[in-house]
């Protein structure tokens, strides 16, 4: 059996606000994860209102985790050097005014260029959320509070999924991001009176810009070539085309990095065995979640004929499945280890999303998505304490920043791949193309599960190298 998961750290006297901080970061938290999804519900009624075609409501989705994943190296690299204290709060005001400007969208580019804001500003606030809750606890309390924050996280996106069918089928789809100013300004009070005072930075550097430039045009290229596989196809030129420059420039990322004085990240960081089987993990497990509610809710309204209110309140047996495997798993993982936790939660997810192509009704098809629910919601806390539980407090920041990029390219690449391999059935009554998409799923947990077995080790502990600090 697996030693339990516990800092490395000297213990220090903890800070009495550690837990209601969680509670107010948790909910900002919660809030970004949910705008991933909140907007599925209301993009076929966004499509019709706007005039936007498939690719273009693919982008809704893929600009907000786009922008959000690509600068979120930057933005942990900034709560390293500025505090996150800062960025927590200039995030979040920046946040809430991006929501209004895309609430208040009266064309696709308004639209879009509200969500891409909103992106930068998520990407400035969650990694900077992230590092406060690594530097507040220590031990089994963190193990404790990255599965409270996991589970806000992971249910964030079935809430997400509920929230905009209420408000959909209410006051309209503006109020999805509308919904978001009054809470983003609430927050804001709250956390500038309990939040630590800043401490003063450790080291002074510059923000390594191009190198954000560089792996963000990296990750919309990739994007962009699955999406327009949807409609040119996949064994194409140009697909291979836009897929080797990708790689390209995710090659010169790494060159950029190596050489640059002030990195935008330690790349040597992805070497490490814990770190690395954490990203691949998170990157996976995001991509299946936003795969089944992109399917679930197209599903349900295109092709099974509920309306946004009936599909919301189908989708409360996922928001709690995330919640009650992300719970359980944090509770349970310093007993079981991440290896075997996280190998059991791909394959629950892979079995859960065969169950809607194997059935047609729609119970079968929330039952299924409930359990793959359940499976990601465990896979996002083993990513978590797998990559986090050993990082040092001067390296918190950036870590956070890396497996928060990789969960929003996730979400791109899974909104990408989903939406093409669907097209036929989102944008018509053929029911094929949703069952493709459940498969693709599948298939692709079942290899991670298998990848987990390799990767991952059976403590967080395992070939750790030591910090040359």
């Amino acid at each position: 059996m697996s030693e339990p998961l516990s800092s490395a750290q000297p213990a220090r006297t903890p800070d009495p606000r550690r837990w209601k901080i969680l509670g107010l970061v948790g909910v900002a938290q919660l809030m970004l994860i949910l705008d991933v999804t909140v907007v599925a519900i209301a993009l076929p009624h966004i499509g019709a209102d706007l005039g936007l075609s498939r690719e273009a409501l693919t982008w809704v989705v893929s600009g907000y985790t786009l922008a959000f994943g690509g600068l979120l190296l930057l933005g942990g690299r900034a709560a390293d050097l500025f505090g996150a204290r800062r960025m927590v709060l200039a995030g979040l005001l920046l946040f809430a005014g991006a929501s209004l400007l895309a609430g208040l969208a009266a064309n696709g580019p308004m639209l879009l260029g509200g969500r891409v804001v909103q992106g930068l500003a998520a990407a400035i606030l969650s990694p900077a959320a992230l590092s406060l809750v690594v530097t507040l606890f220590d031990g089994e309390e963190r193990n404790k509070a990255l599965g409270i924050w996991s589970s806000l996280g992971g249910s964030g996106a079935a809430l997400g999924v509920l929230l905009g069918g209420l408000l959909t089928a209410g006051p309209g789809w503006p109020w999805v991001f509308f919904v978001n100013v009054p809470v983003g300004v609430l927050l804001f009070f709250a956390l500038r009176v309990h939040l630590p005072p800043a401490q003063p930075a450790s080291e002074r550097g510059r923000l390594d810009v191009l190198g954000a430039a560089l792996v963000t045009a990296a990750t919309g290229t990739l994007t962009y070539a699955l999406v327009r596989a949807g409609d040119k196809g996949w064994a194409t030129a140009a697909t291979a085309l836009l897929v080797l420059a990708a790689a390209a420039l995710y090659a010169l990322f790494v060159v950029r990095q190596r050489r640059a004085r002030t990195p935008l990240m330690d790349v040597t960081l992805l070497i490490r065995r814990p770190v690395a089987a954490g990203t691949v993990l998170i990157l996976v497990a995001t991509a299946l979640m936003i795969m089944v509610f992109f399917l679930g809710t197209f599903s349900l309204q295109d092709h099974r004929g509920h309306g946004a209110l009936a599909t919301g309140l189908l989708f409360l047996p996922v928001a709690a499945a995330t919640m009650v495997g992300a719970t359980l798993a944090g509770r349970v993982i310093g007993r079981t280890g991440p290896k075997a936790l996280g190998t059991g939660g791909l394959l629950l997810a892979a079995a859960g999303m065969t169950v809607p192509v194997l059935w047609e009704p729609t119970a079968a098809l929330v039952i299924g998505i409930s359990v793959a629910a359940a499976g990601t919601g465990v896979v996002f806390v083993v990513a978590s304490a797998t990559a986090l539980g050993q990082i040092a407090p001067h390296e918190a920041g950036l870590a956070s920043g890396i497996l928060s990029t990789f969960h929003e390219f996730g979400a791109s690449l899974g909104a990408a791949v989903v939406s093409s391999m669907a097209a036929v059935s989102i944008t018509g009554t053929d029911s094929e193309g949703f069952d493709r998409g459940f498969v693709a799923g599948a298939v692709a947990a079942a290899a991670a599960a298998l990848l987990t077995l390799v990767l991952t080790p059976r403590t967080p502990r395992d070939e750790i190298r030591p910090d040359p600090r």
